[in-house]
């Protein structure tokens, strides 16, 4: 699996993961940033609502629906969409530095994906599904196999530098 055709493969395929990760993540955090400033959007769920499943009737839909105008009005929204453009920002630097090759982004990308790691046992223990098992899944690869990547680099260097002759000074 290390061989280098095979391990730049694997590497370009983590890449695009990656990469379509940071692409969901920017039409997440966009969406939320104009979901904010959209008050015609929550009076349409209002009157949605109101029709469809009588409101007025209902204490547990007239609570959910004020607290979901309390996370809009509130600022919670902006927040999550800022923290998710800057979580797409850095999954677009390491998709594109793996893709080419680089070794700053491989080391990026395995310390930025470790430290999820624990974030995602808690939300699978939590909520189990098939996405977010398979999202763990895969997260746990690329943090493995990248480490032995650069782990064997690291070697191969090492080796390489012990195997140069030493160079002989003439006096």
């Amino acid at each position: 699996m290390l061989r280098p055709q095979r391990r730049v493969r694997y590497l370009r395929i983590i890449a695009i993961f990656k990469i379509l990760q940071g692409a969901i993540l920017l039409v997440i955090g966009v969406s939320l940033l104009f979901l904010h400033s959209r008050t015609r959007w929550m009076e349409g769920i209002s009157d949605w609502v109101d029709g469809e499943l009588m409101v007025a009737h209902s204490r547990s839909m007239l609570y959910l629906l004020n607290k979901l105008q309390d996370v809009v009005a509130g600022g919670l929204l902006q927040l999550t969409a800022l923290v998710a453009l800057f979580y797409a920002a850095v999954l677009f630097t390491e998709g594109i530095g793996v893709y080419l090759q680089q070794r700053w982004a491989e080391v990026l990308m395995v310390f930025a994906t470790a430290t999820l790691i624990p974030f995602e046992v808690r939300h699978v223990w939590l909520h189990p599904g098939a996405v977010a098992i398979i999202i763990l899944a895969a997260n746990c690869f690329i943090v493995w196999f990248l480490y032995r990547v650069l782990r064997r680099e690291r070697r191969e260097h090492a080796v390489a530098a012990a195997e140069e002759p030493a160079p002989i000074d003439v006096r």
